[in-house]
């Protein structure tokens, strides 16, 4: 597997490859990755072998990111031969997807490359973009997340149907299930027993929607909600969103709590009201699936999520959640409204995607599909 991104790097992505990789095997699985902060004490105890190589671009290179293609091609070779390797994964088109390519058809192994949806758009139309399209198209297998990122290999980048396979993120539903509220969590924010909380959770960007959940809130407190809005997560809108709640004097009823241990993410879903996400399309850089909106319904939560990007197969929009023009603080506020004052359908809908999880998401699910494009492969 050659990733850019692992763990202990924070984020779905991250994760959902550790997990995939952890499961299919041990020490004969081999991982490309980062040196990141806390990656010795991580890789000590992990069942595959890890590799880490200092990853780093350079602006006055061209490409700035040339030295980071050098070091995997080298390291993925070499690797590939010594070990008797028989099929390359890659976490996505670039740069992994090309070494692996490279690599793959000078040692005769077959490629199978992962596809998140937000990556596919982001490019403009350049030489980059050229670059994926041909690294997609040539692989032997691309991993689609979504409904909409398979229709966006194949009506935008492509590639032909037959190479794709829908490959759902899973969702740990031992440590992501429903519990009760936890006071502890509660007072730590100044809520009371009879407040209702919102809970966002994820990278602080302008297209996750996070700008609009706040801009929802004076629209509840004025309907009578007595509402509070805990976000969880770091990025570039940090000052933004900070800045939104004093324009709009919320700032008493909003909880920016950055990054939380792992134990107590899964205590942050059980004592939320309501998950959100409404997340917009900005510029073409869209949420290619939502691995939140899982951790979400494996807790037993009802959502609400955008209509942009690949959500539609994380969220069944009036079974498991509501999804709304993540543009529109009005839908949003709605949304809200109605599965606030009506608990019983807001538990309804997360009874639904707690089901939905363990029917369609769960890791045994996943690791059993790509047990059988390896084999296939």
């Amino acid at each position: 597997m050659i990733t850019e991104l692992f763990l202990p790097t924070k984020g779905g992505s991250a994760s959902s490859f550790d997990d995939d990789f952890r499961r299919l095997g041990g020490k004969e699985i081999h991982i490309i990755t980062a040196d990141v902060p806390g990656a010795k004490e991580f890789d000590r105890e992990h069942p595959n072998n890890i590799h880490r190589l200092t990853l780093k671009r350079w602006p006055w290179l061209k490409p700035e990111s040339l030295i980071i293609y050098l070091k995997l091609f080298q390291k993925s070779l070499w690797l590939t031969i010594t070990r008797r390797i028989q099929t390359i994964f890659a976490g996505r088109a670039l740069p992994e997807g090309l070494i692996a390519l490279c690599v793959a058809r000078l040692t005769g192994c077959p490629v199978l490359i992962y596809a998140h949806g937000e990556e596919l758009t982001g490019w403009g139309r350049g030489k980059k973009f050229q670059t994926m399209c041909f690294v997609l198209r040539h692989a032997d297998w691309i991993l689609a997340n979504s409904d909409d990122t398979r229709n966006t290999l194949i009506n935008l980048i492509g590639v032909k149907p037959q190479s794709i396979i829908l490959t759902y993120p899973t969702v740990n539903d031992e440590r992501f299930s429903p519990s009760s509220n936890d006071n502890n969590l509660r007072n730590s924010i100044g809520l009371d027993e009879k407040k209702k909380l919102i809970l966002s959770v994820g990278r602080l960007q302008r297209r996750k929607g996070f700008d609009n959940v706040i801009r929802s809130l004076p629209l509840l407190v004025k309907e009578g909600l007595d509402i509070e809005y805990a976000l969880i997560g770091i990025g570039e809108d940090l000052d933004y969103l900070q800045e939104l709640t004093r324009e709009l004097d919320v700032t008493d009823r909003v909880h920016f709590l950055g990054h939380v241990s792992y134990d107590d993410l899964p205590r942050w879903y059980n004592t939320c009201d309501l998950f959100a996400m409404p997340n917009r399309d900005i510029n073409g850089d869209s949420e290619g699936f939502g691995l939140v909106f899982l951790e979400a319904a494996a807790s037993g939560k009802p959502v609400i999520s955008g209509k942009a990007g690949g959500t539609g197969s994380a969220v069944l929009d009036g079974k498991t959640g509501l999804r709304v023009d993540g543009e529109n603080v009005q839908e949003i506020t709605n949304a809200a409204s109605y599965l606030l004052r009506n608990p019983n359908e807001a538990k309804k809908m997360g009874e639904a995607a707690r089901s939905r999880v363990l029917a369609n998401f769960t890791h045994k699910r996943r690791v059993n599909q790509l047990r059988e494009l390896i084999s296939k492969s």
